[in-house]
């Protein structure tokens, strides 16, 4: 019979579901609306010109949804400064030897799926692994493009000062379709991380039975408590 004992742990504050759950939402309004955009199909076929406004309805939920993800990166990039331990902005770049470490774990063990014989405590980590944690680093990077390029899109018809600000990348990036063409592959990319996010999260779920999947409706984790003590004595040194 095993003798371990699993803790419940607060882990991922209100702060960062709401930011979480909020961006699920709004990639997922963006992505369909983008494509649409892209690839306009013949959706005013046989209606009244007076009614014939629905390309324009897309583009201004598409718009509201881009401004509404935005707004909560804002939020989230102030919450690396003010939220706990896992949320701040320090777990997310690798500049320790543990950190390295533990990503090279994490690839051999969860991307590779070899026995890693180095595996101990402090490879199974409280909150996102450190290549869960630079991934999304690394995203928010993208992100910060991808909004920079819609944003440059937009001001060629807007008028309103925001978007005239970034009218500038247009020809810096060699016109309108260079613009364009980046922004869909950056939407591809996205699309790649979000499957991949989501069968590892599923996976951690499976095999580690710890509560991954309702720890961002809860904020709860089940976890080892000699892996708390051990996170407790490094936070001391």
């Amino acid at each position: 019979m095993s003798s371990l004992v699993f803790k419940r742990v607060y882990v991922w504050e209100l702060a960062v579901r709401f930011f979480h759950w909020i961006t699920v939402g709004s990639m997922i309004v963006l992505i369909i609306t983008g494509f649409i955009i892209a690839d306009p199909p013949a959706l005013n076929m046989h209606v009244e010109a007076s009614n014939a406004y629905l390309f324009g309805y897309i583009r201004v939920i598409h718009f509201t949804a881009a401004y509404l993800v935005m707004a909560v990166a804002l939020f989230r990039l102030y919450w690396a400064f003010a939220g706990n331990q896992f949320a701040h902005w320090s777990y997310f770049i690798p500049y320790s030897k543990k950190a390295i470490k533990n990503i090279l774990h994490v690839i051999k063990s969860d991307i590779l799926l070899l026995k890693d014989r180095n595996e101990n405590l402090e490879d199974v980590s409280i909150g996102h692994n450190r290549l869960a944690a630079f991934s999304y680093f690394i995203m928010g990077l993208l992100f910060i493009f991808q909004a920079m390029t819609g944003l440059a899109l937009l001001s060629q018809t807007s008028g309103w000062w925001f978007p005239k600000m970034f009218a500038w990348i247009v020809p810096l990036m060699g016109g309108e379709i260079h613009v364009r063409y980046w922004h869909h592959f950056l939407t591809w990319i996205f699309m790649t991380f979000i499957v991949i996010h989501v069968y590892l999260v599923l996976y951690h779920d499976y095999v580690e039975a710890r509560g991954e999947v309702s720890s961002m409706i809860s904020g709860f984790k089940f976890v080892r408590a000699e892996r708390i003590k051990k996170d407790k004595e490094t936070q001391k040194d």
